[in-house]
């Protein structure tokens, strides 16, 4: 794992499982030798560009999942035990990879986070998808980013899927909709 991606993301150290850790980290290395923007502009851009004049930068939003969906699996695990039993390695991996694709889908013109030609074309559920893959990101954890914004409503979710999708959208919702 590079130290660039090590320093933006300190939370790959929650993953145990080294194989699943290494290729969570790669899916990164590869967005960002794609993406036109870097690791600077991840803590400046802001994380949507649904909603005008957002100061929250995508960093402080996807570091903000990622915690709050570990927090979830981990309550879900101590008040349901084998019930509802969620992976933390595959919530972990699944909230750090589920916006990778945004990296692609995004780009600065004119000093303004604005979509790219490929965002016009492949919103990052399937470009993050694509990356996951290409670097041997497992299946499950690949579900988590297809199955993480809208287009996941058409499928059936894992329970990890639940927990990250509703972790990005607790974290999203609230500044698209302000009363």
């Amino acid at each position: 794992m590079n130290a660039e991606v090590h320093a933006l993301w300190p939370e790959l150290d929650w993953i145990e499982d080294e194989t699943l850790r290494e290729a969570t980290a790669r899916t990164w290395e590869l967005a960002l030798e794609r993406s036109p923007l870097t690791v600077d502009d991840l803590q400046t851009i802001p994380f949507t560009l649904l909603v005008p004049d957002l100061k929250v930068s995508f960093m402080a939003h996807k570091r903000c999942v990622v915690h709050v969906a570990r927090e979830a699996a981990l309550k879900m695990n101590e008040f349901f035990g084998d019930d509802l039993h969620c992976d933390l390695d595959v919530t972990i991996a699944g909230a750090i990879l589920a916006d990778v694709g945004k990296l692609l889908e995004y780009d600065i013109r004119d000093g303004k986070s604005c979509k790219s030609e490929m965002g016009e074309y492949v919103r990052h559920p399937f470009s993050g998808v694509g990356l996951a893959m290409e670097a041997g990101v497992p299946p499950r954890v690949c579900h988590i980013i297809a199955a993480h914004a809208g287009e996941g409503d058409m499928v059936k979710r894992t329970p990890e899927a639940y927990v990250v999708h509703h972790a990005d959208f607790m974290t999203f919702l609230p500044f698209k909709n302000r009363r």
